[in-house]
């Protein structure tokens, strides 16, 4: 395999590779602005400059060319060269700044050429503290600034669209925005208007900044001239904590990090996993991150009235032994596989049909990239686990005919696969999630939700993916405990009722499926009793429509399933 040397170091590379990807694989970093791995190479902003060169020959013996050490003569371009867009070549020597003053000299005047109009906006900005442009004006910048002069001028506080802001003054023209609507949706809706230190971003006359994605153009924006609309001001990046996790919206399986503040869900941005989402999400994805924290089902509640859990799993396991095995079980597609495998054993227990599951694909209109036309994150993992989906034309005789409903996680009223009146005179036992749900139930259980939890998703490739805690419910068992890692602000972590930034009641009173079922199941005298999520998921990957998805595997980047014994998923 043919080589380079970076800075001394060697390093393998396969024909085609570009400088700066490479150095940036092996770990050597090199500063850079308009160069992102899914876009075009405009090299324009000039940060990424290297020394570069390759062996000299001799042109007509083809001897290597040698100097008075005896090592072979480099034949380096006469100017840096811009790493993002140099190609690597066999035998090439290459210089970042860690190697060459000039390297590094050259980097410096870059940076100040680019803050001679940039605003001193540093203490009220969002990028703050994740602003690539600060960072590396504090490790490759000039000490201070010799600019003397009012800085130039531009638009300030843009509306583009519905969830994107514009500051022009902070824009450095890296372009990676117009090349993201250009190369990635193909909207164009965002392009470069005026010349010289006049020129930013902006949308054609009269248009509308309303791309289903263009909060991705915030993600790439290597300074603070966009930002999301509805995270602005709102806090700190070192206020907050950032978890890496899975989003439940919809079947594709999105990979996230959930950003927290004072156990508030304050912001959700795309993690990169290129076999699923890439750098990628859409703007719908962020926006259901008022639904973790706002109406929130706290608390155990008996006959609508406030209870605790041990009363309450007494009374569903007084209505289950009420029931016998006559028990209509519903799982749920948007639990986890964890928490259905429970339902399923539960129903095994007292003798009841295998639950089954509202089945939503086909519910909403997918777009064939990251919006599903299944709104609901676990199908496949239901499928896989052996539930069927539930037959809307038979539900409503089904309820009528049990002695007792048992749904987990989902609501069939405002499904519109059952009424209120369908339910008249049958117990249910509900998990849910929210005060909003509009089904009726006699024992009311509070469930974790996604960003709560320990538990997998498989999305509808057959991807088997690890949820993690990113929030503290009131009760954390060890499990919780130990999954949340560093899921909590420095704020959180110490935090005690009597600080000001500090609210208990934003830690809402629930449990998962994983843990409450077996408490029920117990109260009928059955042990249903696991040790952890992770030793359940340890079980159920002993399975060949799971094989091998245990926790560990699945870390970060999950892991696919194999195809061959997994049922139909088509709709």
């Amino acid at each position: 395999m043919p080589q380079v040397t970076i800075d001394g170091n060697v390093h393998e590379f396969e024909p085609g590779q570009k400088v700066l990807q490479l150095s940036l694989d092996a770990g050597t970093e090199i500063p850079h602005f308009c160069y992102h791995p899914s876009l075009s190479v405009p090299a324009n902003c000039r940060q990424c400059l290297v020394k570069a060169g390759t062996p000299l020959f001799d042109r007509e013996t083809k001897e290597p060319v040698l100097d008075e050490n005896g090592e072979q003569k480099i034949n380096y371009f006469p100017k840096l060269m811009p790493s993002c867009a140099l190609d690597v070549t066999e035998g090439m020597v290459v210089h970042t700044q860690l190697s060459s003053t000039e390297v590094a000299e050259a980097q410096a005047d870059n940076l100040e050429i680019m803050l001679a109009n940039h605003p001193l906006d540093c203490p009220i900005c969002d990028q703050a503290g994740q602003c690539p442009l600060q960072i590396q004006a504090y490790k490759y910048g000039p000490e201070g600034s010799r600019f003397e002069f009012e800085k130039v001028h531009k638009p300030k506080r843009v509306q583009l669209g519905p969830n994107v802001v514009l500051d022009a003054e902070r824009c450095i023209n890296c372009t990676r925005c117009t090349r993201f609507t250009a190369e990635i949706t193909e909207t164009h809706q965002l392009t470069i208007i005026n010349r010289g230190d006049k020129n930013h971003p902006m949308t054609a006359p009269g248009e509308v900044f309303d791309d289903a994605y263009s909060m991705c153009t915030t993600d790439i924006c290597p300074v603070g001239a966009l930002t999301e609309d509805y995270f602005r001001f709102q806090a700190r990046v070192w206020e907050m904590a950032k978890t890496p996790t899975v989003s439940d919206f919809g079947g594709i399986g999105i990979n996230v990090d959930v950003w927290t503040k004072n156990n508030q869900v304050m912001r959700i941005t795309p993690r990169e996993n290129l076999d699923v989402n890439e750098y990628w999400m859409p703007d719908a994805a962020r926006l259901v991150f008022s639904t973790y924290n706002e109406n929130r089902a706290s608390g155990p509640r008996l006959n609508g009235a406030p209870t605790t859990w041990d009363m309450a799993a007494r009374e569903a396991g007084e209505l289950l032994k009420a029931a016998g095995s006559n028990v209509l079980f519903l799982g749920s597609a948007t639990a986890t596989v964890e928490d259905n495998e429970m339902l399923m054993r539960l129903a095994s227990a007292v003798g009841a049909e295998a639950p089954r599951f509202i089945d939503r694909r086909g519910s909403q209109e997918g777009d064939d990239w990251l919006v599903s036309s299944d709104p609901a994150p676990n199908t496949a993992g239901c499928l896989r686990l052996g539930m069927a989906p539930v037959d809307p034309a038979l539900l409503a005789g089904a309820v009528a005919s049990a002695d007792l409903v048992y749904i987990l996680q989902d609501d069939p009223v405002a499904a519109g696969l059952l009424t209120e009146a369908d339910l008249a005179g049958t117990p249910v036992v509900l998990h849910t999630t929210h005060t909003t749900q509009q089904t009726p139930a006699t024992v009311e259980l509070p469930i974790t939700m996604s960003v709560e939890t320990v538990g997998t998703y498989v999305n509808e490739t057959g991807r088997a993916q690890l949820l993690r805690p990113a929030k503290m419910v009131r009760a954390m068992n060890r499990s919780l405990l130990m999954a949340l890692g560093t899921g909590q602000s420095r704020n959180d972590r110490v935090g005690t009722p009597f600080d000001r930034w500090h609210d208990e009641d934003n830690k809402v009173d629930c449990l998962p499926g994983w843990a409450t079922i077996p408490q029920i199941a117990k109260a009928l005298g059955h042990d249903l009793a696991v040790k952890s999520p992770a030793a359940l998921m340890k079980e159920i990957a002993q399975r060949p429509a799971f094989a091998g998805a245990t926790h560990g595997a699945m870390a970060t980047l999950g892991v696919p399933l194999e195809t061959a014994d997994a049922p139909q998923l088509s709709a």
